[in-house]
């Protein structure tokens, strides 16, 4: 019967079991568990995927833009039908998207006269391809990124009356929140929505109906790039601003009926106050005291 060598271990010892350190240390973080793809799949640099500016919704739709093919829509309302991030959320992911070059929209005529939105998906900011109206802008050096010009004021709107901004204030925000549906380029802010209200109420107040406003602020705009929609908008509420409605006097009250009562004089039936107590022909008839 053979013996047992006691020198030899009982198991192999894997390279984990002879370093534990090792083992220790690789136990938490990530690790990859990968498959080649061979169909429907995108090459997207680390630049974009682990960049330190962005936020996670401006990576993730920068990933989805470059996944998408050629021709297919990426404008807000777009984006905002396929994810439930909202149109906000997702207006301000694509600026992100276009300040660190990623991202270029333009408007452009089409050959039938409309104007449409062009987007361009750049895979590697500042690099080059032909045509030459498609190269992708290198995105600002953070350590010489200028300082931000101060925000230039908005033209000021008309004031309403006091009673008139309480009872049509909604009225007026939902007026201007929904502008951007008959023209994505009226997208305002909750800053210039507060500002541009008081105008809206001030046309309200004088009995014009919410779609003439409407048609006011959206009628006629420049086919180019609006820079500053809400301060056009505001030059629309001041210079367009209607007379206020012609004065119509307060109706005149009724007249007051009195009841019927009986003459204390000739017994006839007439109406007055009850201070009265003799008709008309009895009091001119007769004098009498009271």
């Amino acid at each position: 019967m053979d013996t047992q060598n006691p020198s030899a271990p009982p198991r192999a010892q894997s390279a984990a079991d002879a370093n534990p350190t090792r083992s220790r240390h690789h136990t938490s973080g990530v690790t990859h568990d990968n498959t080649r793809h061979t169909t429907r799949f995108v090459v997207i640099g680390n630049h974009l995927t682990q960049h330190k500016e962005l936020s996670l919704l401006a990576i993730g739709l920068g990933c989805h833009i470059q996944s998408l093919p050629t021709g297919t829509p990426a404008d807000i309302k777009s984006l905002a039908a396929r994810f439930k991030e909202g149109t906000t959320r997702i207006a301000a992911a694509l600026r992100e998207l276009e300040t660190h070059g990623y991202l270029r929209r333009e408007r452009v005529r089409t050959p039938t006269g409309r104007i449409v939105t062009r987007t361009i998906s750049c895979n590697q900011p500042g690099h080059r391809r032909e045509p030459a109206d498609t190269d992708c802008p290198a995105p600002p050096r953070t350590a010489h990124r200028p300082e931000p010009r101060p925000r230039k004021a908005l033209p000021a709107v008309p004031q309403p009356t006091q009673a008139a901004a309480v009872a049509l204030h909604q009225q007026a925000t939902d007026l201007l929140t929904g502008l951007r549906r008959h023209d994505s380029r009226l997208l305002l802010s909750a800053t210039d929505t507060a500002h541009l209200a008081p105008g809206v109420i001030a046309w309200l107040e004088r009995e014009v109906t919410p779609t003439t406003v409407r048609h006011a602020l959206t009628a006629d705009l420049p086919a180019d790039a609006l820079r500053r929609p809400a301060a056009l908008l505001a030059h629309r509420l001041t210079a367009q601003l209607p007379p206020p409605p012609p004065y119509r006097a307060p109706a005149a009250p009724p007249p007051v009926r009195h009841a019927l009562r009986t003459c204390d004089g000739c017994d006839r039936a007439f109406r007055a106050p009850q201070t009265d107590t003799h008709c008309r022909d009895c009091r001119t008839a007769t004098p009498f005291t009271r």
